[in-house]
C-alpha cells in the first residue's frame, strides 16, 4: 500500500527543528533495520531462547520495529519501509510460534496480537485466515478464573488485555474478553469512601518496591496503576461494552483517583505509590508515572464518556505539568517510557486535542530535548536508554532500539511531530486522546 492517509492531524515542528528530527528519523531507520540486539530483560539473560523471547515483545522488539517502519510508509510513501515493516511482522509471527509466552501486552502473546490486528488493514492480506482467533479463546479461558490473583495493570495484567481486545472490535470475541475483564476488575476492585481503587498484593511487587511496601500498595502510575484502568473503562464505556459493570467502575475510580491529589507539592499534582505509612513525595513526571500520563489517562476517559468536569480535572493537571522545568521533571533519558520522547508526545496529544498553545510550547521544548539528548556514541543513531544496576544506585547507559524505552519509540514519536499522520500507534499507550 502506497497511500498516504490524510487526518486532522498537523505537525508541530518547523524549520531546523524539523530538519534536525527528520535526520533523527531517517538515522534509526538505517540502524534498525539491521535488526541490532538490545539489552535482555532481567531474569531471562540464561535461557537459549532469551535473545528471540526478547525480539518478539512488543515493548522492545520486532513488533514496536514493525509500527515504526509502518508508520514512516504512511508518512513517506515513496520509500522502501512498508515492506521493512512487513518483513519485521512475518519474523514476529514465525517466531512466537517456537516459543512459550505469556499473554501481556508488553511481552507476551497480546502484544503480538495487538500489533498484527493494528496492521492488519495496511500489511495483511485481508483473505488470510484471522492469525489472531486462538488468541482469542485462549485469553477467554485465561480471563475464567476467579477469583483473580494476577496482575491487573497496562504492562502485562487486566488492562493490558483490555487494550487488546478494544484494538479487535468490533469481532464478538472481543466482547466477550472485553466483558470478562470487566467481571475480573469488578471482583478485585477496593471500595471505600473515597471511591473505588485497585490494590497490588506485594506479591506481585519487584523486591525492591516490596521492601518499601511490604503490604503492597495503590499504584497511581499509567503504567502499574489505576489510571490504566480508567482509561480502559471509558473506551468500554465509549464502544458500548460491558457498560453496566463499567460505567460504576468508572465513576468510582475517577473520584477515588481525584481525592488523591497532593496538596501543596510544588510541581507534581500526583504521586507514584499510597500505601499505609509511606510518605507521599511527588512523582517524577513521565508516561509510565506521574502527572502527564496520569492526566492523559484520565482526559481520555473524560472525552469517551463526555465528563467536562473530568476533562477540565485532566486539563488543569497537564497545563501545570507542562510548566514544569526540565530540572524539576527528573527526566534522565529520552524513551517513551519515563524519557523526554513520552513526554513530548503526550503534550503534543493535547496540543492536537485541544489547539492551546501551552502544549504546543512544552511538545516543542521536549522535542528539542530529545534531539539535545542525542549525545550517545554506542546508542541506537546516538540515543541511549538510562538504567541502574541491580544494587539500584550504579547508572548505566545501554543502546536500547525498542519502542518503549528506545530508538523506535523515539522515532515513532518524532514521526508525530514532523508529519500529518495520526500516531494512532499510540492506542497501545492509552494515549490516543478523541479530538
Amino acid at each position: 500500500m502506497k497511500t498516504k492517509r490524510k487526518t486532522n492531524w498537523q505537525p508541530i515542528l518547523e524549520g531546523d527543528l524539523k530538519e534536525r528530527a527528520l535526520k533523527a528519523v531517517i538515522d534509526i531507520a538505517q540502524v534498525l533495520q539491521n535488526d541490532p540486539p538490545g539489552p535482555l530483560p532481567k531474569g531471562v539473560e540464561d535461557l537459549p531462547e532469551a535473545q528471540t523471547l526478547f525480539k518478539v515483545a512488543l515493548a522492545g522488539g520486532w513488533p514496536g520495529y514493525s509500527l515504526f517502519y509502518s508508520y514512516g510508509a504512511r508518512a513517506f510513501p515513496d520509500d522502501d519501509d512498508e515492506e521493512i515493516a512487513a518483513e519485521f511482522l512475518s519474523q514476529t509471527i514465525q517466531s512466537i510460534s517456537k516459543q512459550r509466552l505469556n499473554f501481556s501486552l508488553y511481552g507476551g502473546y497480546t502484544g503480538v496480537a495487538w500489533t498484527l490486528e493494528h496492521l492488519r488493514e495496511q500489511l495483511v492480506d485481508e483473505s488470510e485466515e484471522d492469525l489472531n482467533a486462538d488468541i482469542d479463546e485462549s485469553l477467554k479461558e485465561h480471563l475464567s478464573q476467579s477469583p483473580w490473583l494476577a496482575d491487573y495493570d497496562l504492562i502485562g495484567g487486566l488492562v493490558g488485555y483490555g487494550v487488546y481486545a478494544l484494538e479487535r472490535l468490533p469481532r464478538s470475541s472481543a466482547k466477550e474478553i472485553l466483558e470478562l475483564i470487566a467481571e475480573r476488575l469488578d471482583e478485585t476492585a477496593t471500595r471505600n469512601a473515597d471511591g473505588i481503587a485497585w490494590h497490588t498484593h506485594p506479591s506481585l511487587l519487584p523486591d525492591w518496591q516490596r521492601k518499601i511496601c511490604p503490604d503492597g500498595y495503590y499504584n497511581l502510575g499509567l503504567a502499574h496503576g489505576i489510571p490504566g484502568i480508567i482509561a480502559l473503562l471509558g473506551g468500554m464505556c465509549a464502544n458500548g461494552v460491558a457498560v453496566e459493570k463499567a460505567r460504576p467502575l468508572l465513576n468510582g475510580s475517577v473520584n477515588w483517583l481525584l481525592k488523591q491529589k497532593l496538596i501543596g507539592s510544588k510541581w507534581s499534582s500526583f504521586t507514584t505509590w499510597k500505601a499505609e505509612g509511606l510518605e507521599r513525595d511527588e512523582a517524577h513526571l513521565a508516561w509510565c508515572y506521574g502527572d502527564a500520563g496520569l492526566s492523559a489517562a484520565l482526559f481520555c476517559a473524560a472525552r469517551a464518556v463526555g465528563e467536562k468536569a473530568w476533562e477540565e480535572e485532566a486539563l488543569n493537571i497537564i497545563r501545570r505539568a507542562a510548566l514544569r522545568p526540565f530540572e524539576e521533571a527528573g527526566t534522565r533519558d529520552v524513551g517513551i517510557c519515563h524519557g523526554a520522547a513520552g513526554l513530548a508526545h503526550i503534550f503534543n496529544r493535547f496540543y492536537q486535542a485541544t489547539h492551546e498553545n501551552i502544549f504546543k510550547e512544552a511538545a516543542t521544548r521536549w522535542f528539542e530535548r530529545v534531539l539535545e539528548m542525542r549525545v550517545h556514541k554506542d546508542g541506537i543513531a546516538g540515543f541511549a536508554a538510562f538504567h541502574v544496576e541491580d544494587d539500584l544506585q550504579t547508572p548505566c547507559w545501554t543502546a536500547e532500539p525498542g519502542l518503549l524505552e528506545g530508538a523506535a519509540g523515539v522515532a515513532l514519536a518524532l514521526l508525530g511531530a514532523i508529519t500529518d499522520v495520526e500516531p494512532n500507534w499510540d492506542r497501545m499507550l492509552l494515549l490516543s486522546i478523541p479530538s
